[in-house]
C-alpha cells in the first residue's frame, strides 16, 4: 500500500492528477489506448476540473464508471452528469470512448448485465473473466463503503460477475464488484475530510472488517494501491 499525505483537497486533486497522467501515458505507450474508471461523489470533483485543463490524447483514452446512482443520466444525483459537467465537456474526447453504466429504463439487474456486456465485449472477455484497468479511481464514505459496495450488503459476495447492484438502504445502484476492482493496474482512493478518520482506520488496519468497512476489501492482486489522503483525515 503506498500512501501519500495531502495538506488539503486541492493538492489530493493535484497529486492525483499526475499519478493519473502517469499510469495513463504509460498505458497508451504500451498498448494503444488506456482504460480509466471514474468514481462518484464530491472527492473527485476537483480533480476533474483539473482534468478538464489537461492536453492529453484523449483519442486514446476510454472512461468507465465504477458504480452509479440508478438515476437518468441528466439527473443531479448521476455520477456520469458530474463527470461531464465538469471535465468531459470540456475537452475533445471521442463520444465513443465513454462508457457510461446504463440506467432507466431497465431494471437495475437489467442495467448491471447490460454493462458487464459491453465491458466483456470492449476486452474481448471469455464468460467468467473479468477486465483489467489501467486505472481505477474510488472514494470511500465515512461508513467505509466505496463505490455502491456498502457494509453488510448483497453486493460484498459478489465474486462470479463483472458488474452487480449495491444497495444503501432501499436504493438500488450500479457497482463493479469486488473481483474486478482487485484485478485493476493501479487503484488509486482519494480520501478528504476529518469525518472519514474512523472509516480511514479501520479500512487500512491489518486485520480490517470488509463485511462493516468494504473499501478494506479492495487489495489488488497484483496492482498497485495508493491511498492519498488530505491531512485532516490523520489529524
Amino acid at each position: 500500500m503506498n500512501q501519500v499525505i495531502c495538506p488539503d483537497a486541492d493538492a489530493l486533486a493535484a497529486q492525483a492528477l499526475m499519478l493519473i497522467q502517469k499510469r495513463v501515458l504509460a498505458a497508451i505507450d504500451q498498448q494503444g489506448r488506456a482504460t480509466l474508471v471514474l468514481a462518484g461523489g464530491s472527492t473527485p470533483r476537483r480533480l476533474y476540473q483539473q482534468m478538464a485543463t489537461q492536453s492529453w490524447p484523449w483519442q486514446q483514452i476510454h472512461l468507465f464508471w465504477g458504480d452509479e446512482r440508478f438515476v437518468p443520466h441528466d439527473h443531479p444525483e448521476s455520477n456520469y452528469r458530474m463527470a461531464r459537467e465538469t471535465w468531459l465537456d470540456h475537452v475533445a474526447i471521442p463520444a465513443a470512448n465513454i462508457h457510461p453504466m446504463p440506467t432507466t429504463p431497465l431494471t437495475p439487474p437489467e442495467a448491471a448485465a447490460a454493462y458487464e456486456r459491453e465491458l466483456q465485449a470492449f476486452f474481448g472477455l471469455q464468460p467468467g473473466a473479468f477486465p483489467t484497468f489501467d486505472v481505477i479511481v474510488l472514494g470511500m464514505g465515512e461508513d467505509g463503503h466505496t463505490a455502491s459496495l456498502f457494509p453488510h450488503t448483497a453486493a460484498l459476495q459478489v465474486c462470479d460477475r463483472i458488474v452487480t447492484v449495491g444497495q444503501k438502504g432501499t436504493e438500488p445502484r450500479l457497482t463493479l464488484t469486488i473481483p474486478t476492482f482487485n484485478c485493476g493496474r493501479c487503484v488509486l482512493f482519494l480520501v478528504a475530510g476529518a469525518n472519514k478518520a474512523l472509516a480511514y482506520a479501520q479500512v487500512t488496519a491489518p486485520l480490517a472488517d470488509g463485511e462493516r468497512w468494504p473499501a478494506a476489501l479492495i487489495r489488488p492482486q497484483s496492482g498497485d494501491l495508493w491511498w492519498l489522503v488530505e491531512s485532516s483525515v490523520l489529524a
